[in-house]
This record gives C-alpha cells, structure tokens and sequence, in this order.
C-alpha cells in the first residue's frame, strides 16, 4: 500500500485535507456545540438518573419486605408442620423446596422492577437452565434421589443408619444430600442418589433387636453349667424380654475351644448397653462357677535321636 502511494503522488494529497477545509469542520462543529441546549440535556439526564434511582429504590423495597414474607411464610409452615405432626424429614425437604421457589419468585419481581422484561429473561434462563442440568446432571439425579427417600421413607430424621460405607444418625434429609451425624460427633454428607440407590441398614426402624454373643469356654468345661449361669443372668435383667425367651447353643467345636452362641431379645435403645454389661459380668462370674476360658495353645514334642 505505502509502494503505491509513493508511485502515484496525486492520491496521497487527495488523502490529507487542505487547511481550509479542516478549519471549516472545526468551526461546524464549534457552532453546533454552542447552539447546543446544555438546560434541556443536563435536564434529561437528571430525570433519567432519578427515574433509574427509583427503581432501585423500590427494587430494595420489594427485596426487604420479600425477605420478610419469605420468613413469614416459613414460619407458618413451621406452625402447620407442628400442628399436622409432619415428620422431621418431611418437613426439611419441603421447607427447603419452598425457600427456592420463593426466591426464585422474588428475584424476577426484582428483575421487573429494575425494566428487565421477565419474559425474555425467562427465556434466557430457560436456555441456561437447559445447559446447566446437562452440566449438572448428578445434582438433579441427587434431587430426583431425596423425592424417592421421601416417597419411600426407608428412613427418616433420628433413626441410626448404616449405607454406602457410613453410619451415623440422620439428622436432615436436604434437597440433594443426607446429614448423618456419626457417634464420635462426626458429620457426614451422603448424596441421595448415591444413598437411594444403595443397600440401607436401618438400626432404628424395628422397636426390638436381637443380641449375639460368641462366647468360647474350655474343653472338659460343664456346657450346662455354662448354660445355667449365663441364662439366670439374662433372665435376671429387666431390659431383657420375656415374650422371646434367651438362649445358648453350643456353635462350633474349635480346635483349642467351645464356641457358645448366646441369644436375647431386648429394646432396640437396650441394645448396647446390655452388649457390653453382660460382656464385663461373664467375663467376672463365669470363673466363679467353674467355666474356663481358653487360649490358643500348642504342643511341642522333642524327639531325641541319640
């Protein structure tokens, strides 16, 4: 380009202006300025301002008394809750469904308020809506997951649960995750797909639970002795059931030992407490009464060649 320039000298003076025309545009737009309403521009742009002022104003306004009917409404459903017996589970879920849904509601009133037009907005957010659960198909799944625990309720808000490798106490069932709170204070989130999906062990569901023990005594030992003193003191406790009654059986016939399996029914809020008190006592008094137990022994014979 710049070749062609230098070798027609005619086109580069026809691309600079001569002064005169220069100072004739200069002056044009001199004049244009000056005639210029500066009274009715600076006024346009105070309406303007004000006009936009209050609407976000009143997009303030409608934000605090939004907040507050949302935390009225909560409370009210908290109310009705109480009043139907609502489970704990139940309630959680819904409470937290609701919540969206009315902040949803209120931030496209605010979007109204502030000149956006809702229905091209909804639109856009339809289309990114679209997007984004592709992209976040898994949350979905695990709000798919909470509808089908609160549908059928394998377990609900108190109750001692064991799935996907974890255990603890359900505190909330949430829109895509469980809470479990484990015994040593521990809190765990568990998805709910993941968790709908899985095997459920429900430690809390049943009123009654079954105690085992394996208790292993020595050979020569009296197994009906045994038998006797280990069934007086089950029969002796009062978290005990009587409609079931205990039992001992002799299990297995180990090398160095008599395993004995010990059987009783109990409340399912007895059930460790008496695991571990029946433990201590006939580790204490079965000794007493003549039951050994034993331990891993082994023989050693020397042969001597000489």
């Amino acid at each position: 380009m710049l070749q062609l320039l230098q070798s027609d000298p005619e086109k580069l003076q026809n691309l600079i202006l001569p002064d005169s025309i220069q100072k004739a545009h200069l002056a044009e737009a001199v004049s244009k300025l000056s005639k210029m309403d500066y009274r009715h521009l600076l006024t346009e742009v105070v309406q303007e301002a004000g006009w936009i002022a209050l609407k976000i104003i009143l997009a303030l306004i409608i934000y605090f008394i939004g907040k507050q009917l949302i935390k009225w409404i909560m409370r009210l459903m908290d109310k009705a809750f109480s009043r139907h017996h609502v489970e704990a589970s139940l309630r959680s879920f819904l409470r937290s469904l609701v919540k969206v849904l009315l902040m949803i509601i209120l931030i496209l009133a605010i979007v109204q308020t502030l000149g956006v037009n809702t229905s091209s907005f909804l639109a856009i957010f339809a289309s990114a809506g679209l997007a984004i659960g592709m992209a976040l198909s898994g949350t979905l799944q695990n709000f798919a997951g909470g509808v089908i625990l609160l549908i059928l309720r394998p377990y609900k808000v108190g109750d001692y649960i064991e799935a996907q490798g974890q255990s603890g106490s359900v505190e909330e069932i949430g829109l895509f995750q469980t809470r479990l709170k484990t015994v040593d204070n521990r809190t765990i989130y568990v998805p709910n797909n993941s968790i709908a999906t899985s095997i459920i062990d429900n430690y809390s569901q049943s009123e009654t639970r079954r105690v085992d023990w394996t208790l292993s005594i020595s050979y020569g030992d009296d197994v009906e002795v045994a038998r006797r003193e280990i069934l007086a003191m089950l029969e002796g406790d009062k978290r005990v059931l009587t409609d079931i009654a205990p039992v001992v059986y002799v299990k297995t016939l180990n090398s160095s030992s008599v395993d004995l399996t010990i059987r009783a029914w109990v409340a399912n809020g007895d059930f460790w407490s008496l695991y571990f008190d029946m433990n201590e006592r006939m580790y204490k008094e079965l000794p007493e009464k003549g039951i050994n137990f034993p331990f891993p022994q082994l023989d050693v014979n020397i042969k001597n060649n000489k």
